[in-house]
């Protein structure tokens, strides 16, 4: 019985000692002997090179390099993989959407002109049309947009167009062609006063690159080196394929191949100060200009 009460007796004076005693936390633990040795700054050589404190360097300038930088020696498009997709993605040619609905507006609201041809340089003459060259813009595709509402007989010079978007213009009486121009070309066009302002001849347009010859001289696509006898049989195809009759025309408004504006053809000079257009008569540059 005395040993019981005994031992009741010792685990109380254990749980009052525990009580009473200080609890074991980061701010009662000591530290290790040499862990916070305070430095006392030397003076001259004793403090080392920079006395404990960073380089002067652009950090402490506050120049920081610019957004994107990524240091080290192997950039990044090393260190990985390149996917097969991207392959040759820097060198597709894009071609912005243009729909008919927003020529029919262009057209209402006279900044189109119908009785001439509709090129790339009549569409960025208009102010409202994006196109950058630098961009990798090549031209413009014709869309659907407003297919029903399209009321105009146009002579228009595209880069694509789908059978049903030719077909709607067709009908009314106008004509499509497709046109590749390459990229000094489209710059020229984007920009006719900017050009003839440098005083150079009007240079000759390029053939189209291999994996476009076949759109460009497809009949059916309405391609600007295709056979314009074969150009009339699928106009007469297309017609009967989705029931209209043909409308009687005068021949559709078109440009050489080698032409870059309408009615002027390369090598001529236009001097915009004397409105005047200067002609090569060198055998060789007219050999050179009137050969593809």
């Amino acid at each position: 019985m005395s040993s019981g009460l005994r031992g009741k007796n010792i685990s109380e004076t254990a749980l009052t000692w525990l009580k009473s005693l200080p609890r074991i936390s980061l701010k009662n633990l000591r530290e290790e002997p040499g862990q916070n040795v305070k430095y006392k700054r030397a003076r001259g050589r004793y403090g080392g090179k920079t006395h404990g404190c960073m380089p002067k360097k652009n950090p402490q300038r506050q120049i920081f390099p610019r957004p994107g930088w990524e240091g080290g020696q192997t950039p990044f498009y090393l260190k990985f993989t390149k996917e097969p997709y991207y392959k040759g993605h820097h060198l597709k040619r894009q071609y912005p959407p243009l729909s008919l609905l927003y020529i029919q507006k262009l057209i209402d609201t006279n900044r189109l002109d119908t009785s001439g041809l509709i090129d790339i340089s009549s569409l960025c003459k208009s102010g409202l049309v994006k196109f950058l060259p630098e961009e990798k813009h090549y031209g413009f595709q014709l869309t659907d947009e407003g297919i029903d509402k399209f009321a105009a007989k146009i002579d228009i010079e595209i880069q694509y167009a789908p059978e049903h978007v030719i077909a709607a213009i067709e009908r009314l009486g106008g004509s499509v062609t497709l046109a590749y121009y390459d990229f000094h070309s489209l710059l020229a066009l984007k920009n006719p006063l900017k050009f003839f302002q440098k005083g150079e001849p009007i240079p000759k347009r390029m053939m189209p690159p291999a994996d476009a010859i076949e759109m460009y001289t497809d009949p059916k696509q309405r391609g600007y080196l295709a056979d314009p006898q074969a150009v009339e049989y699928e106009r007469g195809v297309l017609a009967q394929k989705y029931g209209y009759d043909l409308v009687i025309r005068k021949p559709p408004i078109r440009k050489d191949p080698l032409q870059i504006f309408l009615g002027l053809h390369p090598g001529w000079v236009v001097n915009l100060k004397d409105k005047t257009i200067l002609k090569p008569k060198d055998p060789e540059i007219i050999k050179y200009y009137s050969s593809s």
